[in-house]
């Protein structure tokens, strides 16, 4: 059995977009914050200035989506400024000015759990969001977090004896290797996953694609397959990772 300490933290926001990267007519969102979104949250309000190694579970639901407008720029280095065609002038540059449309999820409730590989910032981390230094968001800038919860738990792993079914409500994003440890109940006759399939941006490192002269630097993703899905059962006889009341982890 290996034991460890995590914070759990209970969330509610009213409209939120979790943007996926490639969407850009209608910004869509994914169903539930990325691992990045949520480890960046971390690192803002606790003010780290340096990447800390931490392992996320995330499970959480939506009532509905809607489409709501905004206002889109666009410009290019490369085109000056023209008298009609530009709404906005950035010294010879022009800048367009437009409506786009975003994808907003409504009414979402997420029950987190931060696990970081440093044991030592526990506390820090539990203090960052019990006296936050400025409004928690979660998603665009505007998109505000009322935490409900934070508390300091056990996280266990281990084998466990029976079956343990999962808040229906919920759903969570699970690492295609922890597939063989769950069932989902809904799932159509002859499939034996139910859900959809993602890969979900969790960290980066920075690498020089152009020369020591000509630096170009892009961040490289560490991509996290996983399936989201609901109605899941975590199976009995398998090593699971569980918080001190019960609740199933999916941390990566």
């Amino acid at each position: 059995m290996i034991t460890m300490k995590g914070i759990r933290i209970k969330l509610q926001q009213d409209m939120v977009n979790y943007k996926k990267p490639n969407s850009f007519q209608l910004k869509e969102t994914y169903p539930l914050p990325p691992y990045s979104t949520i480890i960046g949250m971390v690192h803002e309000l606790c003010g780290f200035k340096e990447y800390n190694d931490m392992r996320i579970s995330v499970v959480g639901k939506y009532n509905s989506k809607v489409n709501d407008l905004y206002t889109r720029y666009e410009f290019s280095n490369g085109i000056k400024y023209e008298n009609g065609r530009h709404q906005l002038k950035a010294g010879e540059y022009g800048i367009s000015r437009g409506i786009s449309t975003v994808e907003l999820l409504v009414d979402v409730e997420l029950i987190i759990h931060i696990i970081p590989v440093d044991q030592s910032l526990v506390e820090k981390i539990e203090k960052a969001f019990l006296f936050p230094i400025e409004y928690p968001s979660l998603g665009r800038r505007e998109d505000i977090a009322i935490i409900n919860e934070v508390k300091v738990v056990d996280i266990i792993e281990d084998k466990i004896k029976k079956t343990v079914r999962m808040n229906e409500d919920y759903s969570a994003y699970i690492p295609i290797e922890e597939l063989e440890k769950i069932k989902f109940k809904n799932r159509e006759e002859g499939v034996s996953i139910s859900g959809t399939r993602y890969k979900i941006n969790k960290n980066y490192e920075l690498v020089n694609l152009g020369t020591l002269n000509k630096p170009k630097i892009i961040r490289r993703w560490n991509k996290i397959d996983v399936i989201y899905g609901g109605n899941i059962s975590a199976l009995g006889d398998e090593i699971l990772t569980m918080d001190e009341d019960g609740n199933v982890l999916f941390a990566i």
